[in-house]
């Protein structure tokens, strides 16, 4: 296998493991971000998670002790804020929170669409805090993703992005509740909300054309 196959696997392994550890931390009583912003030693439930992510997917595994030397170097990477904080957060291109009461979450239907925050790179990490915790209280929309520090060949420059999902586009009342909650949480300016029909379409904004369905 050469180096480039060697990283995407890595690459492959990481996304996977991040998934299975967020949902066995919550299931063991909270999630990754409560207990490493709340200083919560987790090192027992991150390797029994990683025992039975090594026992069902063994060469994932050991892609990701490859590329890390030891589960100890994860372990510490994510105390330090791995997959919690963006400005810390490398491995992955998006830290995702659903909103655990909206059920199966699928952020990808054509029916999906979501409001866009951009933000400096020094402002995103008290903004996301803000978005992830109302996002898992139920208090806006599906889901929540914000853009990272790992660099990303599709972005178009230096600000941070965070995305927040509502299930119907065509809701008007709900999407515009969450929007009012947004602007609660400080997001007073004007931002913009895309449907996924435009996204997958490939219509981005440039001068002259407008592909936000809302603008408030």
């Amino acid at each position: 296998m050469d180096d480039v196959d060697s990283e995407a696997l890595a690459d492959a392994a990481y996304g996977i493991f991040e998934i299975l550890l967020n949902k066995g931390l919550l299931a063991r009583g909270s999630p990754l971000f409560a207990r490493v912003e709340g200083g919560i030693d987790f090192e027992e439930d991150f390797r029994a998670i990683f025992a039975a992510f090594e026992q069902d997917y063994l060469p994932l595994a050991a892609a990701l002790l490859a590329r890390f030397g030891s589960q100890d170097v994860i372990y510490d990477m994510l105390k330090r804020g791995e997959g919690v904080a963006p400005s810390r957060t490398t491995q992955m291109y998006w830290i995702v929170e659903d909103n655990p009461s909206a059920g199966e979450v699928d952020v990808t239907g054509e029916q999906v669409g979501k409001w866009l925050i951009f933000s400096e790179a020094a402002d995103v990490e008290a903004l996301w805090q803000k978005v992830r915790d109302a996002t898992v209280a139920g208090e806006l929309g599906i889901s929540s993703k914000v853009s990272t520090a790992r660099p990303n060949p599709d972005s178009r420059d230096d600000r941070k992005v965070i995305y927040v999902y509502t299930k119907d586009w065509s809701d008007e009342a709900d999407v515009m509740r969450v929007r009012e909650r947004l602007r609660a949480l400080g997001v007073t300016g004007r931002i913009g909300y895309k449907r996924n029909i435009e996204t997958f379409a490939g219509e981005y904004a440039v001068r002259g054309k407008k592909v936000t369905y809302y603008s408030v």
